[in-house]
This record gives C-alpha cells, sequence and structure tokens, in this order.
C-alpha cells in the first residue's frame, strides 16, 4: 500500500514536467519544419562606365640635357679662376683666364705690322696721285704742241711734238705702275689685318667661356696650373671645369621590344621621382628604332623640363609609358571575374536577388578593373570575392562594398 503512494506522487509531481517538455520539443520541430531557409549574403558592387589604361614602368637616372668638359685651345698658366663648383653660368661667360706671354707677344707683332702695311698702301697712293697729275700735264703739253704742229705746219719742229707724246706714254706707265704698287700695298695690308685677326683670335683663347648655360659640377684647375692645349691627342691632357645643363634633364629609357610598337615621337609620359614624392611631366624625345641584340630593348630618350633645378642628375626616376587606352569602357573589378583565358563568367545578381553567372569577353585590364566587352551592361550588380560557394538561380542578398553605389 506504500509503494503504491510513493508511485502516486512521483507521477503526480513529475508526470507533468515532463509531459511539457515533451510538447515543448514537438512545437520547436514542427516550427523548424516550416521556417524559410535563411538568404545568403554576398558581397556585390556595380559595373561601372570608366576610362581605363595600361601602362609599363621603367626606370632611369636623370642624366644632364648637356655635360662637357671645357678644355683650353692654346697651352698656358691659369692665371684665374672665377667660377667654382655649384655655379651658375651663362652662355659666353668668362670661367677662367690663361696667361700666354708669346701671345702677347705675336699680337703686338701683328698690331704693327697692319699700321706698317697700312702707311705702305697710303705712300703707294700718294704715288699714284702725282703720277696721275704728272701724266694729266704731259698729256695737256702734248695736245697743245700737236694742235700747234697741224694748224701751223713748220711753226713747231717735229721733234718738240714727238719729245712730247713720248713724256704723255712715260706719263701713263708711271700711272700703271704706281697703281700697281696701291694693289700690292692692299693686298699687303689685307693680309696683315688677317693676321692681325687670327692673332686676336688666338689670343681670345686666353678666356675660357661657358659654351652654354648650366652649373659647374666640376672644378680641374686652380690659379698657376699649367693647362695644356685641348686640341692635344695626350691623355693627361687636362680640362679647366665641367659645366652641366640641367635646365632640362634627359632619362634613356630601356624599353622591351614588346612595347616598341607603342612608343612615338612627342608622346607625354608622367615621371615619378621617388627621392622627392612628387611626378613631372616629361616627353618622348626621340628613340634608337633599333632593338639591341644584348638586352632586347631599344633605348629611348624621355626629357624632363627642370626650371627651378629642382631634379638633379643622378636622381632615380620611373617612367610609365601608356601601352593602351580605352575611354568610357564598361568595367568590373578584377575580383569580379570568374575563370582564366576564354572560359570567364561574372556572376550577376538581379533585381530579385537571384543569381545569373553569364561568360563575358574581357579586354583592356588595369590594376584595379577589367574591361567587359560582351556580357554584361553598366549598372549591373555583379558578385566580387570567392565564387565556388554559389551556383545558378541561388537567391542571395547583395552586400555592396561601395556604400556610395
Amino acid at each position: 500500500m506504500a509503494e503504491s503512494k510513493r508511485n502516486t506522487r512521483w507521477w503526480g509531481s513529475g508526470g507533468p514536467l515532463v509531459l511539457l517538455l515533451t510538447l515543448s520539443a514537438c512545437s520547436r520541430s514542427q516550427m523548424a519544419a516550416t521556417d524559410p531557409p535563411s538568404i545568403p549574403v554576398v558581397p556585390a558592387t556595380h559595373a561601372i562606365r570608366t576610362n581605363l589604361s595600361k601602362s609599363v614602368t621603367l626606370t632611369a637616372e636623370f642624366q644632364p640635357f648637356y655635360e662637357v668638359d671645357v678644355m683650353a685651345k692654346e697651352a698656358g698658366y691659369v692665371r684665374h679662376m672665377y667660377v667654382d663648383i655649384g655655379d651658375h653660368v651663362k652662355q659666353g661667360q668668362v670661367l677662367a683666364t690663361l696667361e700666354i706671354p708669346e701671345l702677347q707677344a705675336d699680337l703686338t707683332r701683328a698690331k704693327a705690322d697692319v699700321q706698317a702695311a697700312l702707311a705702305e698702301k697710303a705712300a703707294a697712293q700718294g704715288d699714284l696721285d702725282r703720277a696721275q697729275a704728272a701724266q694729266a700735264i704731259a698729256h695737256l703739253s702734248y695736245t697743245r704742241i700737236e694742235d700747234v704742229s697741224k694748224k701751223e705746219p713748220g711753226l713747231v719742229p717735229l721733234q718738240e711734238v714727238d719729245v712730247a707724246h713720248s713724256h704723255d706714254l712715260e706719263a701713263q706707265a708711271q700711272i700703271a705702275a704706281a697703281a700697281q704698287n696701291v694693289e700690292a700695298a692692299l693686298s699687303r695690308y689685307e693680309a696683315a689685318v688677317a693676321e692681325l685677326e687670327h692673332e686676336n683670335s688666338l689670343y681670345d683663347y686666353t678666356k675660357i667661356v661657358s659654351p652654354f648655360n648650366g652649373i659647374v659640377t666640376q672644378r680641374y684647375a686652380s690659379d698657376g696650373s699649367m693647362i695644356q692645349a685641348g686640341i692635344s691627342s695626350e691623355t693627361q691632357v687636362m680640362p679647366v671645369v665641367r659645366v652641366s645643363e640641367n635646365d632640362v634633364l634627359r632619362l634613356m629609357l630601356p624599353v622591351p621590344e614588346e612595347y616598341v610598337e607603342v612608343i612615338h615621337d612627342g608622346e607625354p609620359v608622367m615621371v615619378n621621382v621617388p627621392s622627392l614624392h612628387k611626378s613631372f611631366q616629361g616627353k618622348v624625345t626621340r628613340f634608337a628604332d633599333r632593338v639591341q641584340m644584348a638586352t632586347r630593348t631599344m633605348t629611348t630618350e624621355v626629357d624632363v623640363k627642370n626650371p627651378s633645378l629642382e631634379l638633379i642628375p643622378g636622381m632615380y626616376a620611373e617612367v610609365s609609358l601608356t601601352l593602351a587606352s580605352a575611354d568610357n569602357s564598361i568595367a568590373v573589378p578584377i575580383e569580379a571575374i570568374d575563370g582564366i583565358g576564354t572560359s570567364q563568367s561574372i556572376f550577376i545578381v538581379d533585381a530579385s536577388g537571384f543569381i545569373h553567372i553569364r561568360p563575358v569577353k574581357t579586354g583592356l585590364q588595369s590594376p584595379q578593373y577589367v574591361q567587359i566587352l560582351a556580357g554584361v551592361h553598366a549598372g549591373d550588380t555583379v558578385i566580387v570575392g570567392r565564387h565556388s560557394d554559389y551556383h545558378d538561380g541561388e537567391k542571395v542578398q547583395p552586400d555592396f562594398q561601395d556604400k556610395n553605389l
């Protein structure tokens, strides 16, 4: 009887709890069976229209547009140096002067020769003037005697007529001789003037001048240094200074063979200088038009204007050459492309949220975007990132990476 009561109490106290738990579990299983499946959220963006370009970056060092070692034309001692390293010079500016005593002596002698030739020419001209005056008188006397002899025959002896005639002819001969002397004196004068100009030219070589506007980048000589003539073939000939023109700098780029066809004169390029953290506008000015066999590259020159002299020869530069461009093209991020080669596709999400896998034809590729030639329209929603977890016809919820789209 007692055992029966215990069983009754257990059932009476615990039975309802078990029943409640059982009913609750059944209710949850029924609700789970009727709940709709969750919609996966996918990263997405829109296909856009943009300007695309493909470029290649080449490196080189800046070189001066012109750089020369300024030599002396004549050997001599440096009298004075007027410039030093870093000085800005103008074309024709005197950089140094030389001491060449023999040139001074030759110049003095040439000047004296000119003066002597000038005096000789004046003397010869005087002789010619006198000869012409004497001939005029002799001819007048002959003419008068001849006229009297013709009007009154026998009044004047024929011998006097003949003597007057001979004096006239002699005076004409003296004019011819004096004229030849004038010509000879003039030739000697011109030769003396030419010699003087030659000596002046040589003496001008005592002044070492800058061939163009630039900067002195190296100084080789000092006051008192012995400088050999620059025309000498001896290897120990020493320049006076080195001048560099830096208003425009050159970049000699080794363009790979596969990019040679896109190189054109006058093409603008962007030049980045890492050390300055700045970019400059450059221009292709010339190219070798020949691929070097050893490197399979073509030397191409890019000129960069440097009016403020901010750029310095020897600086490292990166040049971006545009290989192709496509304006107002439909493009998607590179991460939106699934597959490689000719089997590329894009996962498009329609307005209802369903995925449609479309094969696409791609074109130009930039570091961020790929041009879509066929298969996608501007504004289409495309999935970016991993595509293997999705299939055609699946319903998804786009999560746009660019919140402004």
